[in-house]
This record gives C-alpha cells, sequence and structure tokens, in this order.
C-alpha cells in the first residue's frame, strides 16, 4: 500500500430521508443498533485496526454528530468538517485532495451503513492488488439488488461492469461503498470537481479494470429505511457470533440514550 496506513473518511454527512420518520429528527450515522450507536461501531472498528487519521463530514444535523462525538470523548481524537452546503461524496473526497489529506491511500467509508468484517484482512488485500489497480472495493450479497450497485467480475475479481440501481440487476453482488483508495483517485475527483459529486455515477465508471473487490462476507446492511434498521436489531447481534468464530472482534461503543434538554435532542452517552 503506497503511503502507509490509509486516512478514513468517515461521511456522516447525509439526510437519510428514506429512514423518515426517524431522521426527522436524529441524524442516520447515529441511528442506534441495539442502543449503540453505528457511527461510534465504525470509530470503534477503525481505531482498533490501528487507523488513527480519521476524518468525518457532516451536514445535516451537525450539531447532534458534533454533541455525540464530545460526549462520547471522540471529538479531540478525530478531523470534524463541517459542509454548509452539502458536497456529495465525491466533491468531499475532492475537497481532502484539496487540503492534503489524500496525498496517501484513503479509506472511503459511508458511515450510515451497518458493517462487521476484518479491517486487517481489507487492508492486506488492498497491499497484495495489482499494480493497476487503485481501488479496493468491497462488496456484499444483498437482499435488494436493484437499489444497490451491483458489479460484474472478472475471473481475478476486477470490476468490469457496474448497474447503479438497475431494475434488471444482473447479481445480487453489490458494492458496499466502502473502498480503500490510492491518491490518483482523490486527484480524479478533484479535477472532476463538482460534476464529480457523485462518486457510483461519476467515478466508479471511468476506473472500469482497475477496481478489485473484496468480499465482506460475515456481514453488512444498508439500514436506509424503517424496516431494514429493524431487521439489523436482530440480525446484528447474530452476525457479532459469526465473527467471534471466525476470530474478528466486533466493535464496541458506549450505549446511548436520546433526551431532550428543552426543546433540544441530545445523544446522552450511558458509562460502561
Amino acid at each position: 500500500m503506497s503511503g502507509g496506513s490509509p486516512r478514513v473518511l468517515l461521511l456522516a454527512a447525509g439526510y437519510g430521508r428514506r429512514l423518515a420518520p426517524f431522521t426527522d429528527e436524529v441524524p442516520k450515522c447515529l441511528m442506534p443498533i441495539n442502543g449503540r450507536p453505528l457511527l461510534g461501531l465504525w470509530l470503534d472498528m477503525m481505531t482498533r485496526a490501528g487507523l488513527s487519521d480519521i476524518t468525518i463530514n457532516t451536514h445535516y444535523l451537525a450539531e447532534q454528530v458534533t454533541d455525540w462525538l464530545d460526549r462520547a470523548g471522540w471529538l479531540d481524537r478525530v478531523d470534524l468538517v463541517y459542509e454548509p452546503t452539502l458536497l456529495g461524496t465525491g466533491a468531499t473526497l475532492a475537497r481532502l485532495a484539496q487540503t492534503g489529506g489524500a496525498d496517501g491511500p484513503v479509506m472511503l467509508v459511508h458511515a450510515d451503513n451497518l458493517s462487521l468484517f476484518s479491517v486487517p484482512q481489507f487492508l492486506n488485500a488492498h497491499a497484495q492488488r495489482r499494480e493497476k489497480v487503485v481501488m479496493t472495493m468491497m462488496t456484499f450479497a444483498t437482499d435488494n439488488p436493484k437499489n444497490c450497485g451491483v458489479v460484474e467480475l472478472d475471473s481475478d475479481g476486477v470490476v468490469i461492469g457496474f448497474h447503479e440501481k438497475s431494475q434488471n440487476p444482473p447479481s445480487n453482488l453489490a458494492n458496499a461503498a466502502v473502498y480503500i483508495l490510492e491518491p490518483e483517485v482523490a486527484a480524479l475527483a478533484h479535477r472532476l470537481g463538482r460534476s464529480g459529486a457523485d462518486f457510483s455515477t461519476q467515478i466508479i465508471p471511468r476506473l472500469m479494470g482497475r477496481i478489485q473487490t473484496f468480499h465482506n462476507g460475515l456481514y453488512h446492511r444498508d439500514i436506509g429505511s424503517p424496516d431494514s434498521l429493524t431487521v439489523a436489531q436482530v440480525e446484528y447481534p447474530m452476525a457479532e457470533e459469526r465473527a467471534a468464530a471466525c476470530g474478528v472482534a466486533a466493535p464496541q461503543a458506549p450505549p446511548m440514550r436520546w433526551l431532550y434538554q428543552g426543546t433540544k435532542l441530545i445523544a446522552a452517552v450511558d458509562a460502561g
């Protein structure tokens, strides 16, 4: 891997409109998974793997995210970047490149997905990539391929076709929206500027034949709808058991409770 351990870019700025009414008052990245905030699970997973250079972008209900990071003891350990206007994944990556934060590899994570995998194995897969490869994309088997970006692979696991939310997807092998990127990808995003804001439709298609895959066979779910979030509460404890059987420690985060201080909704962090 060029440039040593990657910087982690956790995307936590989105509106999560499909998850309404839950996201009317609570950002999607703080949705509770059996009482533990999703963003906290991502942060623990990354830092357990020794990844300490972490950037988090915010926009929607940004004050709640900042408040939770402060209460949970993370605020001084991450770079928090507020976007007054929601930029989109590609443009957020481009801004990171502009400020010098993408001179080495970047692990780009849509932090509003629930995932359980071995971070060291993911890093190792990228380190052993072929010379032409500039991105390692995590994949998973989805139960709803029409709402995902479905990939077609060659015999070496390299992406040769990408179908974003197609009504006739060729399979259920989907993009998990977790990537390790070489600096060339961030440079491409920077060159494209706002026209490359949509990572899935503007950047990934330009890199066919240069993206390898890492399959997450433990657990991954887009919790973007109330039904999916409900299912995740049942599935995730079972996924933790499967992970333990494979020697993968499940991430931890302090439990939280949502409380009102006057008219302000806050995420209170419980001790332990």
